[in-house]
């Protein structure tokens, strides 16, 4: 989320988390004082996220003391000791991203659903990429039929209002985390795709 008006137009299509990307290379990427008035003036019970990449402690003491989040998610190489450390220090909840690709993949969702809150299983970043998510792409959802894990998890990756009824079917998915699907441009929402999207996600 970027602007007021994508806030807005997720919240009253029903969303229960927003998102905030603090990732230079993202063309969602938002800086902290923008962040901040967003978070504070976004409607009372919608979760916001931050997203960050690899972000080290300087750099989570500023982004904590600045906006006021109730959760954070962690979409880089976050060790497993990581993640308790950055629970451990902010004392919010923490969402691991970890891309999937292939059935060996499925070993970190395992190991990583014992120490996150949440996990958000993600299609694995193509090579060259300098994106570690928000590339457009899904994964073999086949993958995801009848697992569960220690904790709640969302599933992303490459997610739109045409697909989203199958992802859920193949899957089982209670929870959905997208960006791409529901932007005219890179990082550019359109309300009518949330409220499109949605709907279809509500309806599987």
């Amino acid at each position: 989320m970027r602007t007021h008006a994508d806030i807005a137009a997720a919240a009253e299509a029903g969303a229960r988390y927003v998102g905030f990307v603090f990732f230079p290379k993202s063309p969602r990427n938002i800086e902290m004082s923008d962040a901040a008035v967003l978070a504070a003036q976004a409607p009372i019970g919608l979760c916001k996220v931050a997203l960050t990449v690899n972000a080290d402690d300087a750099f989570l003491d500023a982004l904590t003391a600045a906006v006021p989040l109730d959760m954070l998610q962690l979409h880089g190489s976050e060790s497993v000791e990581r993640v308790a450390e950055v629970k451990a220090r902010y004392g919010l909840p923490v969402m691991k991203a970890i891309g999937v690709a292939e059935r060996a993949d499925l070993a970190q969702l395992d190991l990583y659903s014992g120490v996150a809150d949440q996990i958000l299983v993600d299609t694995k970043k193509p090579k060259g990429s300098d994106l570690p998510g928000g590339n457009g792409l899904t994964f073999d959802w086949n993958l995801l039929s009848r697992r569960v894990w220690r904790c709640p998890w969302m599933l992303a990756g490459g997610l739109t209002p045409q697909n989203v009824a199958e992802a859920i079917k193949r899957t089982g998915a209670q929870q959905i985390d997208l960006s791409s699907g529901v932007e005219s441009s890179p990082g550019v929402k359109d309300p009518a795709l949330i409220r499109t999207f949605i709907q279809a996600a509500r309806d599987a």
